[in-house]
């Protein structure tokens, strides 16, 4: 059983800056990609940043220059430093691990964490 656990979110103004983390574990070898999404309200989940394993990254358009994402393969871990952030920007961030290589079984779909929320007041 997987388990994502995301911290770090919280009311920031415009401008300002939030580091989310979230920590995967359960018996975990490794996980071949961890993405951030992040969910409005009325609006459906989207992608945000997604890394391999490896360091490459990938960026929503709207994200791109101001999210950096990055991870610590040691701990399962993944962040995302999110700058110069906008009211555009608020939603419930969630934390995805996809191909997840435990001790006995690989599971190739995603793990979901339960979203931290992230409010950017206009």
């Amino acid at each position: 059983q997987v388990q994502l656990v995301e911290s770090g979110g919280g009311l920031v103004q415009a401008g300002g800056s939030l580091r989310l983390s979230c920590a995967a574990s359960g018996n975990i070898i490794r996980i071949d990609v961890m993405s951030w999404y992040r969910q409005a309200p009325g609006n459906q989940r989207d992608l945000v940043a997604t890394i391999t394993r490896y360091g490459n990254t990938n960026y929503a358009e709207s994200v791109k220059g101001r999210f950096t994402i990055s991870r610590d393969n040691t701990k399962n871990t993944v962040y995302l430093q999110m700058n110069s952030l906008k009211p555009e920007d608020t939603a419930v961030y969630y934390c995805d691990a996809e191909g997840v290589w435990l001790f006995h079984e690989y599971q190739p779909g995603d793990n979901w964490g339960q979203g931290t929320q992230v409010t950017v007041p206009s």
